[in-house]
């Protein structure tokens, strides 16, 4: 079980619910890089499905829909899995900053203060899908240690599987 509280010191986490959805729906519409990249439009219902879709095989008691906060301004938002693919495995389903915090390193910031907690609660590794044509998404997190373990084509695009060794 991840004790959400502990995931970051500089911003207080929560998880998210579906009364949420407007403000994580504002942060996202803010990044249209992201979504030029990928076959997903920002919506409410997208969100919605978002906040609630688990992998194959994945209780959603193993899934933390995160919000991250600075006061009480939503600074971004992470979809967490515990256990995925492997017990010793944490999965990053999606990261998304608030563009406003962008490109000051913020992002690389709380990247690592999650790392360090998952090390912490004894995780092996942390693993997550990278759209192959999305140079900003590339860029972050090879900066933030993560490697390609693989390609995996999808109906209209490729995503990289990429894992960083805690």
């Amino acid at each position: 079980m991840i004790d959400i509280s502990a995931l970051s010191e500089a911003y207080r986490a929560r998880r998210l619910s579906d009364a949420d959805v407007d403000a994580v729906l504002a942060l996202c519409e803010g990044n249209g890089q992201f979504y030029r990249y990928c076959a997903a439009e920002p919506t409410r219902g997208q969100v919605l499905s978002d906040m609630h879709i688990t992998p194959p095989g994945i209780d959603e008691a193993h899934k933390y829909y995160v919000g991250f906060y600075r006061d009480d301004v939503l600074v971004a938002v992470m979809d967490l899995i515990d256990g995925y693919p492997d017990p010793k495995i944490a999965y990053i389903g999606f990261f998304m900053m608030d563009i406003r915090f962008q490109g000051r390193q913020l992002g690389s910031a709380l990247i690592r203060e999650v790392k360090d907690y998952l090390k912490r609660a004894g995780f092996s590794a942390v693993r997550l899908a990278i759209d192959k044509a999305n140079p900003q998404s590339n860029h972050f997190w090879k900066k933030n240690g993560f490697e390609v373990i693989r390609e995996v084509p999808r109906d209209e695009w490729t995503v990289l599987e990429a894992e960083c060794t805690l």
